[in-house]
Formats: structure tokens, sequence, C-alpha cells
């Protein structure tokens, strides 16, 4: 724990006070060096989400007013008690939602709508795959894909089957014990499904992409195999027509955050006060314990977003 200087907010910024900060794999590999000397923008701090009380208000904002709670996605700094927010990317908490839960909304759900939604194309009826859907954005995956009106079948550890179960997933796979390329290819009677989700890499593209039907898109969301490199089978690529997403939010820029964020709010934030989403908190962690914090994450096995309390 350290002092360090009081960030200062620009005319379209917020100063907020931080009451919580969610985990998320970004900030391990931000702390391990993956992405070498960049800030992205914002800060230096790790922390890409919080959820806190506004405490200043930019010259040019008038739309939010000190002492509102709110929610938010930053370009770094939430590992602090006070961050600089871009307005743009903040939004009201909902009244029914704790700053503890706020904290593990905004980098899970936007995240989910952006490659259930925007990228994936599910619509009501379709089929979806969706792996580690345990984790923050797995299980926000489910449950957005679900609220669309879509089949979910999902990967996810023995101890938590029952857990992605509760949450939407018609079927849900122990990808230790079955071959989900087998099971999905049975469910769909060798069909394949509309999309899926994925944040694995490695091994699993080539079945991803046997799993899909023709026309299907593959939504590569993360890379936790570590395997920067594998093998596509491209005849089948070209010969079923199948879309290759790739996606990650903490590389892009300002104007396609707040676009991300802007779908999110619009279409999903008010499931949240219906009951039709619900943020899932794993752990929670002080903020002296960050440490900690990124160790169960890396350990994995839970069920939903680590979340640090600040204050």
């Amino acid at each position: 724990m350290a002092e360090v200087p009081r960030p200062e907010i620009r005319p379209r910024d917020l100063l907020v006070h931080v009451k919580a900060a969610g985990i998320n794999r970004a900030d391990i590999l931000q702390r391990s060096g993956a992405y070498g000397n960049q800030s992205f923008g914002e800060s230096n701090l790790l922390g890409l989400e919080l959820a806190g009380e506004v405490v200043g208000v930019g010259s040019e904002v008038d739309d939010v007013s000190i002492g509102e709670r709110v929610m938010a996605i930053v370009g770094g700094g939430a590992y602090a008690e006070f961050a600089r927010v871009d307005r743009d990317m903040a939004l009201r908490l909902p009244d029914n939602v704790s700053f503890v839960e706020g904290a593990a909304i905004m980098e899970s759900f936007v995240t989910a709508v952006e490659a259930v939604s925007h990228l994936g194309g599910i619509r009501q009826g379709q089929t979806v795959l969706i792996h580690g859907a345990a984790g923050g954005v797995g299980s926000a995956c489910v449950q957005v894909a679900r609220a669309l009106g879509a089949v979910v079948y999902a990967t996810a550890n023995a101890s938590r089957l029952a857990d992605v179960g509760e949450i939407g997933a018609a079927t849900v796979i122990d990808y230790r014990a079955d071959d989900f390329e087998s099971v999905v290819a049975s469910l769909t009677d060798h069909g394949g499904v509309d999309a899926v989700i994925d944040f694995v890499g490695g091994d699993y593209l080539p079945r991803n992409l046997r799993s899909l039907r023709p026309g299907g898109t593959l939504v590569q969301v993360g890379l936790l195999s570590g395997q920067h490199d594998t093998s596509m089978p491209l005849n089948l690529l070209l010969h079923n027509h199948l879309r290759l997403v790739g996606t990650v939010m903490k590389s892009r820029g300002v104007d396609e955050k707040r676009a991300m964020v802007r779908r999110f709010s619009e279409g999903f934030l008010p499931l949240f006060v219906s009951g039709g989403l619900k943020p899932l908190v794993d752990r929670v962690f002080p903020l002296e314990r960050a440490a900690d914090a990124h160790r169960s994450v890396e350990r994995g096995g839970g069920f939903g977003k680590v979340v640090l309390a600040v204050n």
C-alpha cells in the first residue's frame, strides 16, 4: 500500500471515491508484465472496473451530481481510494445493487454483451456454446445469452455444473470428463451451434470450429490456455463460411469502449433491476490483500467475480 497523488479530473471526467473494484485477468497479465509499460491512457495503477460515489464532476458534465452512486470501466486506476472516470464509461448503480455487486458488473457484462449479442449475433431460439462458464465473464455470457432467448450449452469444471445450470445453461459439460465437441454434436444432431464464445484458445480452436453450424460464428475472448499459436482447419472455415472474431476490451480505443458501454446500458442494464440479470460475486478481499485476490483468480475454480473492497 502506498500514498499517491489524487487524480486530476478533466472536463468530461468524474472523480469517484472507490468503494469496490473488480479483479480481471487483464490485471494479472499487467502485473506480470505482459503489457510492458502500457497504461492505456489513464493510470499506471491496476484495476479496470469499479463502483463508488461521485465526489467530483468535470466542468463539461451536467448530468451527474456529487453523491451519486456509479459503476464504471476505467483504463487503470481502480485499485485505489479515488479514481478518475470518463463520464461516458460510467453508469448509475441501480438502487438494488450494492457497491461490491456493482464492481462485478461492468467488465464482465459489457464484454458479454459485446461477445454474445453484438459480435456473436445471438437471437431468440438460437444455440450457443460458452466455455469457462463459471468465470466472471463466462457466467455473464450465459446470463446474457439466456436473456436473449438462446439455448445455452456451457463448459465448466465438475464442481460448478449445477451453478452454471442455475443461471440459465440448458446443458453443462464437464470439460475434464467429457469431450465437448462430441456432446455438442449429439445435442444438435450433428448440426452444430450458431455461435461459440471461447476464453481458452489453443487446441479448443479446431474443436470449436467443428462445433459450429455452417455460417456460424466463433468469438474468441481470451487465451487461458496460454497457447498463442495453434492449428486451424482452414478448409472447414472456408467450406462452412464460418466467422472467427477476436475481441478484448483493454486494448480498445476510448470511443470503442464508450460504444460498448452504451450498448450494454441501452439493452441490458434494466435487467439488473428486474432480476433478469444478476452480478455474481465469488469472493471479496480488502484492498490490502490484493495479492491474495490475484492468487484466488489464478487458482480458478470459483463462480463469478473476485472483488476488492476498497473502503
